[in-house]
């Protein structure tokens, strides 16, 4: 079964979503309604109707990385999504970064004014607000062409102030209901360092999805330690987890000193800004619209369920309702709408004489990682063969009002924008996706009609895949 088709009535109020495709092709067909967003895809009637709902609930998997969404009554599912973030802003705030340090070098010195700015309370850095706002956009997307009646968010595996409370030996936090009962509390600490390991055993390399049972281990028990800091826990599988394997003789027995574990940004993450997202969900809905609830118990449910690890299934297994009738998987990645560097530097390129490939001029370098050092390794200039291009320093001398994506005409042809460069002489041209009826790639920007910005051609979401799914 496809996904849904969100409906408004005549006046703008929400109204029940349908499956019924042919029917809504048949209304915009004959003009008794209109597309008014295409995601999620929502159409608006043109006549009257009746305004009858049902409770239906809005379930979020809250995520760094990936964010998963499902919208469920008690009879259907409309929504199973995974949405999934940008993944290179490291890489992107680092080339910003880099270009930044270069324009600030070629100044005269200026004093250092670090020191005289104040930031405001709740202040994130750019990266996580960016997180932030896309956890919430996407209930506030949905809510606002759905009659969604609740919304329950996922605001963590587990929580880190717990597992410190159970570290330190102090008093319990209060606030969550699950965190009362001692069997969370060791679940709690469970969670965090399965997902730290990313579920996989760290003796054998099993992993919880081939079916292998997990085990939170005491790595420096032949120590005499059994501390219960995340940094003295391991995960290990029940084969390796054995009374031998605990032995001098055994493969646990000196084993963790070595063991690298993966980084909790996800985690921290959530511990940052969950309850910022959570107060600006309570500021915008109301306390009763919104509940929360812990990884540790979407698990149990789900678990129960007997549905796979997966994003859009946590989200379906949390919330009041489970309905037996799902709909199709959608699959998101999020599209950068704009490059935002104003300076890029494009290597120039070389004909490797010992491969006969083109390699950049930083892959065939002389050998010196930093101008002061004499050598760092092997001069590599002597293998460069015939110059295949230049390379060049690109800059963004000018801000044009157009986005990847716009919709822009050029002698009455419509044309979709790529993107924008500007010329020596200070002109913009505009670059096309795909070349115009005389094979012209780009045209000059005062040749050009703008006629549709890309919010509903040029999605903030492209779709990777739909994959249909049923409960059994």
């Amino acid at each position: 079964m496809n996904t849904c088709v969100c409906v408004l009535s005549n006046n703008g109020e929400r109204l029940m979503p349908t499956f019924r495709l042919g029917k809504v092709r048949r209304l915009l067909k004959d003009g008794k309604a209109k597309i008014v967003k295409h995601h999620p895809f929502t159409i608006q009637l043109l006549y009257d109707s009746k305004t009858n709902t049902q409770p239906i609930e809005t379930c979020e998997d809250v995520g760094y990385n990936y964010i998963g969404i499902s919208v469920k009554s008690e009879s259907h599912e409309y929504v199973s999504a995974q949405y999934d973030t940008l993944q290179d802003e490291k890489e992107h705030h680092d080339d910003c970064r880099k270009y930044r340090r270069t324009r600030r070098n070629r100044l005269r010195y200026r004093k250092s004014r670090f020191d005289n700015r104040k930031r405001d309370k709740g202040w994130l850095a750019p990266s996580l607000e960016h997180k932030k706002q896309l956890n919430i956009s996407l209930i506030e997307r949905y809510v606002s062409v759905i009659p969604i009646t609740h919304v329950t968010v996922e605001v963590g595996s587990f929580d880190t102030m717990l597992v410190k409370a159970i570290q330190e030996g102090k008093v319990i936090p209060e606030g969550a209901d699950y965190q009362k009962g001692p069997r969370y509390n060791l679940a709690t600490l469970r969670e965090a360092v399965f997902y730290r390991d990313n579920y996989v055993c760290k003796v054998c390399g099993r992993k919880a999805t081939e079916g292998a049972i997990l085990h939170m281990h005491h790595m420096f028990y032949w120590k005499g330690r059994h501390g219960n800091s995340l940094n003295e826990l391991l995960t290990v599988c029940e084969k390796c987890h054995t009374p031998a394997n605990h032995q001098k003789s055994g493969k646990l027995y000196g084993f963790g000193e070595d063991v690298k574990f993966a980084d909790l940004s996800g985690a921290a993450f959530m511990n940052t800004v969950r309850w910022q997202i959570v107060n600006e969900l309570y500021a915008a809905f109301g306390k009763p619209f919104v509940t929360i609830t812990y990884g540790a118990m979407t698990k149990e449910k789900r678990i129960a369920l007997q549905l796979e690890k997966s994003h859009n299934n946590d989200a379906y297994a949390m919330g009041e309702f489970h309905p037996n009738h799902r709909c199709a998987f959608e699959h998101y990645e999020k599209v950068r709408r704009n490059n935002r560097i104003l300076e890029k530097f494009y290597d120039s390129q070389y004909i490797d004489i010992r491969t006969g490939e083109i390699a950049t001029g930083k892959e065939l370098f002389n050998g010196r990682i930093n101008r002061n050092h004499k050598k760092d390794s092997e001069n590599l200039h002597k293998y460069r063969g015939k110059r295949t291009y230049a390379g060049h320093r690109a800059l963004l001398r000018k801000k044009v009002n157009l986005n990847p994506g716009d919709l822009v005409s050029l002698n009455g042809e419509p044309l979709v924008v790529l993107g924008t460069h500007t010329r020596k002489n200070g002109a913009v041209n505009v670059e096309f996706e795909t070349p115009s009826k005389s094979g012209r790639k780009s045209a000059s920007l005062k040749k050009l009609k703008i006629v549709k910005a890309a919010d509903s051609i040029h999605p903030a979401w492209e779709k990777v895949s739909q994959i249909i799914q049923r409960k059994e």
